[in-house]
């Protein structure tokens, strides 16, 4: 197999950190448990879900969340024991409120203030340059030739 194949599969196929002696027997309610750790960010990675992650914080939040499920929580019930103990930053699509709202319109801001940047060079570029002077020397020639006569000031 390739470096491109190997490489394209690695994309296309994520991998998970979720080790055997986590998982659940129930095939049901191990989809559960994923499906909720891959909202969940890694407070450690900080970059990654929960279910993505190797750091020692995401394996106890992966069994955690697996516990919860075992006795009888919801997803929304998980998901919100969870919040409740760490805050917005373990959810990977925090809600939008007073709080969050910077983090939620960051992207719409930096968008605009390229595009703001983007225009306003292209002005710019596109505004015709002034005249330049005259050095000394195209003065002289100038009024050499008697048509720098109001070139004295």
């Amino acid at each position: 197999m390739g470096a491109f194949a190997i490489v394209a599969t690695l994309l296309i196929f994520p991998a998970h950190a979720v080790t055997p002696e986590e998982k659940l027997p129930d095939p049901a309610m191990e989809a559960r448990a994923r499906a909720i750790t891959s909202e969940l960010r890694c407070l450690v990675c900080q970059n990654q879900s929960v279910d993505d992650s190797d750091a020692s914080l995401a394996k106890d939040l992966r069994v955690l969340v697996r516990e919860k499920l075992k006795a009888g929580l919801s997803d929304a019930e998980v998901k919100d024991y969870v919040h409740a103990r760490y805050g917005d930053f373990v959810l990977l699509r925090p809600p939008v409120k007073l709080d969050t709202l910077l983090l939620w319109t960051a992207p719409l801001l930096a968008l605009l203030a390229g595009a703001a940047a983007v225009w306003t060079a292209a002005r710019r570029r596109a505004a015709p340059a002034g005249p330049a002077a005259l050095t000394e020397d195209e003065r002289a020639r100038l009024k050499a030739l008697g048509v720098g006569k109001d070139l004295e000031s």
